[in-house]
């Protein structure tokens, strides 16, 4: 099938390259020429796993195209994908512009009956919106569908791949045949194709997103509570995950959840809710829990050094929002080295991918590390804001050789207090006990010393 997409952000881009990939001829168009410039050397202008070899294949192939004419894309195609951002607006809502200008981009460019798909993230309403401005402005038959997203970064190819459910909204039943056809190569196994109404399917999306975020929110303010009656916040969530009624997803505490969909959604569901007259007081709790849990890491901060920070240098294990993305969109990482840098400190930070991206928001307040343990030398503490695989394992020999003192202040949860313990770590984490060395300093290699000692105990 020839297929249009327009938009090549996140969602279009993968979107776009997933139809390649099952034989479709597919053209992606985007209004930024540097971007689209990228893309047709193969360059992805996102960091996503699996992406850069499916870009490098379908388009020598021949299978996928780029462009910056909406016309390019809409022109002998049969279905248009419309994947162009929705941000929010000053209070929350979304911002449907660039969707309505899509509209009338598609609109200039028909020439017969087209299957226009939206696959942005948008309010209940939205398709039956967009159904009458388009009408409007083209005398052609379309059929108007909505069909939400749910890719996660760092996975989303294996999502569109292999997806858990493929929901569409649709109107008629020519728009459902031509859908399922198009997505009939990603269900072999048996995932299910939700056929609804657009109204259904668009809030499909945003309960989806919104019931995931409550149970981040909802274990971040338990922890506070864990902190304060001397509970172990990791051995509740295991606790409570075995319950097959609650099941152990989305149940980690931490610094709160980032990126470009759980706050804009959770905020635009809010502010539909309240359009139509209704509280919406769920999702603004879980709002406010998840702005506030930006600032979990400072009361422990100001236990080990107070208030004014001036002098103090702070190493910044991750930046991006969450692991195998470069996305630093509302990224608890960016936060917390602002905030250090008001109260007087430097920071100098490490992630394995979003080290530019970050740089495009943060500048130069704070440095940038080329490699993890760099970010180590001469430092008060370390800060870590997101949970990299290579952060796991470190050789914490590299800790005690480079850092100042041997403070850890861990928004992810990654080690076991027990090590700590042993290491002799002045070590803070999210809704655990603390464990406090009582060490000043790191000079001098603490495990060469735990070694000696076993040595000479005769110990392995």
């Amino acid at each position: 099938m020839r297929i249009g997409v327009i938009g090549a952000g996140y969602v279009g881009l993968v979107t776009g390259t997933c139809l390649a990939e099952m034989g479709n001829r597919v053209t992606i168009a985007d209004i930024d020429r540097r971007k689209i410039a990228m893309l047709r050397k193969a360059q992805s202008p996102h960091y996503e796993p699996g992406l850069a070899d499916l870009l490098a294949r379908n388009i020598a192939e021949k299978r996928l195209f780029f462009t910056n004419r909406t016309a390019e894309a809409v022109r002998d195609t049969t279905a248009i994908f419309i994947a162009v951002g929705t941000p929010q607006d000053e209070d929350g809502a979304a911002d449907l512009s660039y969707l309505e200008q899509a509209m009338r981009d598609v609109a200039a460019a028909m020439r017969g009956y087209r299957l226009v798909i939206i696959k942005s993230t948008v309010p209940a309403g939205t398709n039956r919106r967009l159904t009458k401005l388009l009408r409007q402005l083209t005398r052609y038959r379309f059929d108007m569908v909505s069909n939400p997203e749910f890719l996660k970064e760092g996975a989303a190819i294996d999502d569109f791949m292999r997806p858990d459910r493929i929901v569409i909204g649709v109107r008629s039943k020519r728009a459902a045949l031509l859908m399922k056809q198009i997505y009939s190569p990603f269900v072999r196994t048996g995932q299910p194709i939700m056929i609804v109404n657009p109204e259904s399917a668009e809030m499909i999306k945003y309960v989806s997103n919104a019931i995931l975020a409550s149970r981040i929110s909802f274990m971040n303010e338990m922890a506070w509570i864990c902190s304060a009656v001397g509970a172990d916040i990791d051995l509740v969530r295991i606790g409570v995950g075995a319950d097959k009624r609650i099941g152990p997803s989305f149940l980690f505490p931490g610094l709160g959840y980032g990126g470009s969909c759980f706050p804009k959604d959770v905020r635009a569901l809010a502010c539909l809710a309240e359009s139509l007259g209704l509280k919406a007081t769920m999702c603004r709790a879980i709002d406010e829990v998840n702005v506030n849990q930006w600032n979990a890491l400072f009361p422990f901060i100001e236990r080990e050094f107070g208030d004014d920070l001036q002098g103090r240098r702070f190493a910044l294990w991750g930046l991006a929002f969450k692991p195998r993305t470069d996305d630093v969109r509302e990224a608890p990482a960016l936060h917390l080295a602002r905030e250090l840098v008001r109260r007087g400190a430097t920071v100098k930070a490490f992630d394995p991918v979003a080290t530019q991206s970050a740089q495009k928001v943060l500048g130069n307040s704070i440095s940038y590390a080329r490699s993890l343990y760099a970010a180590l030398d001469r430092a008060d503490a370390l800060v870590i804001a997101t949970e990299w695989n290579e952060f796991r394992t470190p050789d914490f020999s590299e800790f005690t050789r480079r850092m100042r003192r041997c403070v850890i202040f861990d928004g992810r949860n990654i080690y076991e207090l027990a090590l700590m313990r042993e290491l002799g770590f002045t070590y803070y984490s999210v809704g655990r006990p603390p464990i406090r060395s009582g060490r000043n300093n790191c000079s001098g290699d603490i495990l060469a010393r735990k070694s000696s000692r076993k040595r000479k105990k005769g110990l392995p």
